[in-house]
């Protein structure tokens, strides 16, 4: 079964720039043009939020690990923090001297990676949201940054026409990637950490080994891509395009499987549910679509390597094998070690300690609120003790 267009949300006033699922698929979050967020609920009949602090064009969004936050970045060169919920209330700090164009968080939800057109990336922790530091040999604007699974590596994307792969630890380049003929729009890491996905503006999408540091596959489309994500078996690619359609590629065929016709005008950006159950998609048409995938579920045994990938034309792409953990379906395997009660057990401490981090999420979020309200409080006290003072001199002159 093909993928199906299941739900489509209108709200925004402007072009959707963003779009990303919450881990439970509860929500769904999208920056615009509009400086506003949207925070879609997938239940039916459910308001959206709409949330507005950003006084420029919003670029970015993404939920927190534990679906307790929400990151924007905006053209007013600030980034917030939002807790996704009715009031919908924010910490906001100055991140960058122009644009930021990508948030992203670290898969334990602590440290956020920003990307501006400042052309540097800067790293913070997400409790205080404190600068650590920053990342600057890119030589022109940065599109897009973004965490390994494992969080020892950042990969960056940039219109100086080049991938930058990056030791979080030593803070050095480890690596750059310089295939590309045009602005790279998009990064993102494979679910295995192994290899990286990037597109842009010469209609390219390029798969490479960061261990080996050479290219895997290579996709040649006919329009700019806007966006990429990986599905989380990572056997798929979902690209948005200014062609207004949605691709799915077979990374184990090394093929295009499908093309999705739904925006009326350029597709800007696409991300899989943490599941992979559906994908959300954005445009310039001020929609945002979700799609079911309707993959079959099992994705064969063990994969042999693909000896080429093949381009989106049908052409042959690279002679590289694809060996960068992108195999098998998701085997149920019981340990016999172990009794299903221990199972639930770790299950339940699972989920409780994720409850846990989720909480102290919202918490120190929302004591940096009112850490800020209490400086506009200070502020406006000394203002106004200043002004009484000017007034008690004037008189007395």
């Amino acid at each position: 079964e093909d993928p199906s267009l299941e739900r489509h949300f209108k709200g925004h006033r402007d072009a959707v720039t963003s779009v990303d699922f919450s881990r439970a698929k509860k929500q769904l979050v999208s920056g615009s043009m509009d400086s506003s967020l949207m925070i879609w609920s997938m239940k039916p009949q459910m308001r959206a939020y709409r949330f507005l602090g950003h006084k420029d064009a919003v670029l970015c969004v993404q939920f927190s690990p534990s679906g307790h936050l929400v990151a924007s970045g905006s053209r007013d060169k600030t980034v917030r923090l939002w807790i996704p919920s009715v009031k919908g209330e924010s910490t906001v700090f100055r991140a960058h001297t122009a644009t930021v164009r990508s948030v992203h968080f670290s898969s334990d939800g602590q440290s956020l990676v920003t990307a501006s057109d400042d052309k540097t990336v800067k790293v913070w922790t997400v409790h205080r949201q404190k600068f650590l530091f920053s990342l600057s040999q890119h030589i022109n604007w940065v599109r897009c940054a973004r965490f390994s699974p494992d969080g020892r590596l950042i990969v960056s994307s940039s219109d100086d026409k080049t991938v930058k792969l990056w030791d979080k630890t030593s803070r050095e380049c480890i690596h750059s990637f310089c295939e590309h003929g045009g602005f790279v729009n998009h990064v993102e890491f494979h679910p295995s950490g192994n290899c990286i996905a990037a597109g842009g503006t010469d209609s390219t999408v390029k798969l490479w080994d960061v261990r080996m540091n050479r290219l895997l596959q290579h996709y040649q489309g006919n329009s700019v891509v806007n966006s990429l994500s990986f599905h989380p078996s990572g056997n798929y690619l979902v690209t948005a395009s200014s062609d207004s359609t949605l691709k799915i590629l077979d990374l184990l065929e090394g093929r295009l499987l499908y093309t999705l016709h739904g925006h009326q005008g350029p597709a800007t950006c696409v991300a899989f549910s943490r599941d992979g159950d559906f994908f959300a998609s954005g445009g310039s048409d001020e929609q945002v679509m979700v799609w079911k995938t309707n993959f079959d579920a099992e994705y064969g045994d063990a994969v042999k390597p693909q000896k080429y990938g093949s381009s989106v034309d049908g052409t042959h792409g690279t002679g590289s094998e694809m060996d960068c953990g992108i195999h098998n379906k998701k085997t149920k395997t019981q340990d016999s070690g172990r009794t299903h009660e221990q199972q639930e057990e770790e299950t339940s401490l699972a989920n409780t300690l994720e409850h846990i981090m989720g909480q102290l999420d919202v918490l120190t979020q929302t004591v940096s609120i009112l850490e800020q309200r209490l400086t506009l409080t200070e502020d406006k006290l000394k203002e106004c003790l200043e002004n009484q003072q000017k007034i008690i001199q004037n008189k007395m002159n």
